[in-house]
């Protein structure tokens, strides 16, 4: 009924504006496809009554999604067709079209005319179809042949597009992303789609901040075109609305006549006060409608939702409202996907999905490869989650026609997304560019959106003089100059089906097979020992964190968050990094993340999280991981203390050899004082007993309208209600009533996509369950073997539609997430060293390269000539210090330990060998105050054999500079040294 009464007031709205027509029409409904090549097809006459119908966003293979390997997804041609007929008042009027992106390109007839043809598979566009539309209740026919065949090339160039891969961009074809009908005036605000019709649309963004008072200055930029047969004078005027709908301000810009069929750019702005300033788990968004007047009256308004924040990008750091905010996330794959459906998921699901990386304390998703769609975008500004946004690329730069395809991607996806203030980075390659490529993307950047506040920049770019920043995949970098993290810090790959070695089906770390005829231990963890890992990875980036010194590490990003149907190198057909399963069910690095990442910059709320269950068998002994903030951790079993924990990694406390015993597993954190600061604990849980069907929680109705899905989790757990850790029963489903099974997975032949029956994995799964066009009530019903059975009851909403035009947008009603509260004004981090500058060196050999080892460029070296005689350096500090510390990065970093004696104005301060990290080792020396530090190789080198983790794909791993130095006996080679004194009291 609310729908009903909301089209017919916009149709009254429309009648009694006639220059006021613009509308906005979900365009979703109501479409047929046919899997095949049929040319006859683009004719309004064919006949489609066959056809299959469905309800966009919908790819023709989703079956596929997780039951086949990401090379193996299926491809060809499909055929959409839709019919619709227009309201009479669009007579007259302009009339567009508009795509957030199809896979992977096609061909677009409206009543038999040619649209014209979009290839690259990414982006959005449109098309004015004003000129080819039938109106008074005349049908209209738009059909679209898509091909999604790996091998696609741009047909004018005979090119294929780089990000075109099986390693990352699951090819889910066809129209696989929301379509919109607009109707306008002919005096109108454009739509942000340049490839296509070669507008910019409304730009809306803020400056001369004062995050304090809660104020800054808005300004809007509008994008106007006049397609009437006469001049039109026109005022322009702006109001934001509040999130909860109150009005903030209203101001008025240009007052512009402009002539038939012409362009400009129309703009207005005014200083805002109490201002709540979008920030990272705070995702407050303003509605503001840009105004066009003709005589006193609205000709054409745009609403845009949008939000404020404020970003700096200097001294290494990342600035978000005047506050040091450190990166702690996850690299995601762009499509983001779910079994059986790939990415075309109802826009609360997109939601539910990100809302859960905030909730692990992750504050920034980097999408990988290409941009990612609209709707993932627009649902990161609603929770809270800051995002690197890629154009499209592989990997490595590229030349010719391929990089102006890139550019060309770069340029729409800037556009089309520069009032989405969850952007902070825009991502010009995934691997490092020439600095005239970086220039040129840099350019594309200024030109479209040099006011949003956003850095640009490209996986690497180490010693780039015009990114803004950059990062290595996997390694520790630092800068005082722009912020450098880690793009994808942990790729290890893990089943949430195995906790540990002393649980069915116990699966012990590291089984399972070869990769490339290459041990693969690290792709087939369980969720300890990849909790664990993932604890000794951050800590390396967090131990190198703002306040440290002046040259600082802004960070990383773990790869991935969600398992994703796309390159895997472990036992399973898809990757399994995740922190949550590809239902989105938690695995124990969630928790390790969340206690560890709880802060800006260092932790500011004390956690603590046990990994793992407490229902082992008799006579089990085992190591136990408590992940803590605290100082300090103690244990107790059945109130038993067992002590405090060996304390590593900077929040891995490890209790060794701890016996099971039925009942309770405690841990508390205290600080150095001694003083508890936070305490969790796990119980045994009784014997299997029941199921339980959950409907899991949303924000808004289920739909009718044949695309929106339920997410129904099934439990396995005791008399008492509690989930059953270690249970693996098959479940066996029934469904009645108007809904399509979409179903779950789990580890089994074809990992039971779309089956009817299949395991719960540690007590837990969940099942997808879509909607058809039909209302009513949907019964679920789930039986196992041996235990009491579990039924839920779902009903669907109708959802109103006329002619294949819906009022209700698919984001509609969706909630903002503010959970976390505005960003604090206090600081974000304290400092716990002082660094002394360098100002000049010598040096046993190469002295004339002597100050490589300082200049804040870690792609720059000393090395002396392999002499053991000549194996020193010799530093000059800025004034008489104490000195305490000396952080290195030295060549070889991951696999070498350097013997070294370091001395301070020739008194002895250290000796001892530095161990295998990630980048940096901080050597603790015997304070000792003076101006020269010299650092000197002990002993011929020997191989450290340090970890030789992460990939098995025979590439090799960096491990400091392009020369390998690994079997170089008397070498030693900085790349970067940092000299350190005490705090001063």
């Amino acid at each position: 009924m609310v729908i009903k009464k909301t089209i017919a007031l916009l149709l009254a709205f429309a009648c009694l504006h006639t220059h006021a027509q613009r509308i906005t029409y979900n365009f979703n409904s109501n479409w047929k496809v046919f899997v095949g090549d049929t040319a006859a097809a683009s004719a309004p006459s064919f006949n489609d009554a066959a056809w299959r119908p469905v309800t966009l966003p919908w790819a023709w293979n989703e079956d596929d999604a997780f039951k086949k390997d990401i090379k193996d997804l299926t491809t060809g041609i499909a055929w959409y067709r839709k019919h619709f007929r227009l309201p009479a008042t669009a007579k007259g009027q302009k009339v567009f079209l508009e795509f957030e992106g199809i896979r992977q390109a096609g061909d677009f007839y409206l009543n038999g005319q040619h649209l014209g043809l979009q290839e690259n598979g990414v982006t959005a566009f449109g098309f004015d179809i004003t000129a080819y539309l039938n109106y008074s209740d005349s049908d209209n026919v738009l059909s679209v042949r898509i091909d999604n065949s790996w091998e696609y090339h741009e047909r004018a160039t005979k090119t294929k597009f780089q990000w075109e891969d099986k390693n990352f961009n699951a090819n889910y074809g066809g129209i696989n992303k929301n379509v919109y009908l607009h109707i306008t005036g002919k005096t109108y605000q454009t739509l942000p789609l340049f490839t296509t019709l070669g507008t910019t649309g409304v730009y809306i963004y803020a400056n001369q901040f004062n995050i304090k008072q809660g104020t800054a200055t808005i300004h809007t930029e509008s994008e106007i075109k006049n397609e009437d047969d006469k001049p039109q004078t026109l005022q322009y005027e702006v109001t934001i609305t509040d999130a909860d709908g109150k009005p903030v301000k209203t101001f008025t810009g240009d007052k512009t006549t402009l002539a038939p069929g012409s362009t400009t750019i129309v703009q207005a702005a005014s200083v805002v006060n109490e201002l709540h300033f979008w920030s990272w788990g705070y995702g407050y968004l303003y509605t503001v409608q840009t105004i066009l007047k003709i005589n006193g009256k609205p000709v054409d308004v745009v609403t845009t939702k949008t939000g404020f924040r404020k970003t700096e990008f200097k001294n290494g750091m990342i600035y978000l409202n005047d506050r040091v905010i450190m990166v702690h996330g996850y690299a995601q794959r762009t499509s983001n996907e779910w079994p059986a459906i790939g990415l075309s998921v109802p826009a609360w699901l997109s939601d539910y999905s990100n809302h859960l990386m905030v909730e692990s304390n992750g504050n920034l998703v980097r999408w990988m490869h290409i941009t990612p769609w609209k709707q993932d975008i627009e649902s990161c500004d609603r929770v809270g989650l800051m995002e690197a946004m890629p154009a499209g690329d592989a990997e490595k730069d590229i030349t010719g026609t391929r990089w102006e395809q890139r550019k060309a991607v770069m340029r729409d996806a800037i556009i089309y997304n520069r009032n989405n203030p969850s952007i902070i980075f825009f991502e010009s390659g995934n691997e490092s560019i020439s600095e005239e490529h970086m220039k040129e993307m840099k350019a594309i950047r200024d030109q479209y959106d040099l006011h949003g506040g956003r850095a640009i920049g490209s996986r690497e770019m180490l010693d780039s003089k015009v990114a803004e920043y950059g990062g290595e995949m996997l390694y520790t970098n630092k800068s005082a100059h722009i912020p450098l993290w880690a793009m994808e810090y942990s790729r290890d790959e893990g089943s949430r089906k195995f906790w540990d070695d002393y649980t069915p089906p116990y699966h012990k770390d590291g089984d399972g097979p070869l990769y490339n005829n290459q041990n693969a231990a690290v792709y087939n963890r369980n969720m300890e020992s990849h909790a664990v890992e993932n604890v000794k990875r951050w800590f390396e980036f967090w131990n190198e964190r703002p306040g440290t010194g002046a040259r600082v590490s802004a960070g990383g990003v773990n790869i991935v968050f969600a398992e994703t149907n796309t390159h895997h190198r472990g036992a399973e057909n898809y990757r399994r990094s995740g922190e949550v399963d590809a239902l989105r069910i938690i695995k124990q690095n969630f928790y390790a993340n969340q206690v560890m990442w709880d802060g800006w910059v260092n932790p500011e709320k004390y956690r603590i999280h046990i990994i793992g269950h407490w229902n082992y068998a008799n006579g089990v002994k085992k190591d136990i991981y408590v992940v803590s903030s605290a100082a300090k951790v103690e244990l107790k079993v059945n109130g038993r203390s067992l002590g405090f924990g060996q304390k590593s990694d900077g929040f891995l406390f490890t209790f060794k050899n701890v016996e099971w015993k039925p009942g309770s597993i405690a841990a508390t954190g205290y600080d150095e004082q001694g003083k508890q600061l936070c305490e969790t604990a796990i119980n045994t849980v009784g014997e299997p007993a029941a199921l339980r069907l959950t409907n899991v929680k949303r924000p808004v109705p289920f739909m009718a309208d044949g695309h929106d899905l339920s997410l129904v989790e099934v439990e396995v757990v005791d008399a008492k209600g509690n989930r059953c850790p270690t249970a693996l029963h098959m479940v066996n489903f029934t469904m009645d009533g108007p809904a399509e099974w979409r179903g779950g997975m789990a580890q089994g032949p074809d990992n039971y996509i779309l089956a009817k029956s299949l395991p719960v994995e540690n007590g837990v799964n969940r099942v997808l369950i879509r909607s058809t066009t039909t209302a009513g009530k949907i019964t679920i019903k789930a039986t196992a073997e041996g235990l009491q059975p579990a039924t839920l009851t779902l009903t669907s909403l109708p959802f109103e539609e006329k002619n294949g035009l819906a009022a209700s947008l698919p984001s509609a009603s969706l909630p903002c997430r503010l959970e976390r509260g505005p960003t604090p004004l206090t600081p974000s981090y304290a400092i716990t060293r002082t660094p002394v500058a360098i100002v000049k060196a010598t040096a046993g050999a190469h002295a004339d390269s002597a100050f490589t080892s300082y200049d804040d460029n870690e792609l720059s070296d000393w090395v002396n000539d392999g002499k053991l005689s000549t194996a020193w350096i010799e530093y000059e500090l800025e004034r008489e210090a104490t000195v305490s510390e000396i952080t290195l990065k030295l060549n070889n970093f991951r696999s070498r330990a350097y013997p070294l004696i370091i001395t301070v104005d020739g008194k002895e301060v250290f000796t001892g060998s530095t161990k295998p990290t990630l980048g940096y080792y901080t050597i603790v020396c015997k304070p000792q105050k003076g101006k020269k530090v010299r650092i000197q190789l002990a002993m011929l080198l020997k191989e450290e054999g340090g970890e030789q983790m992460v990939e098995v794909s025979g590439k090799k791993l960096d491990d400091g500079v392009a020369r390998d130095d690994s079997k170089a006996k008397g070498t030693l080679s900085i790349i970067e040294a940092e000299i350190y004194e005490p705090l001063k009291q």
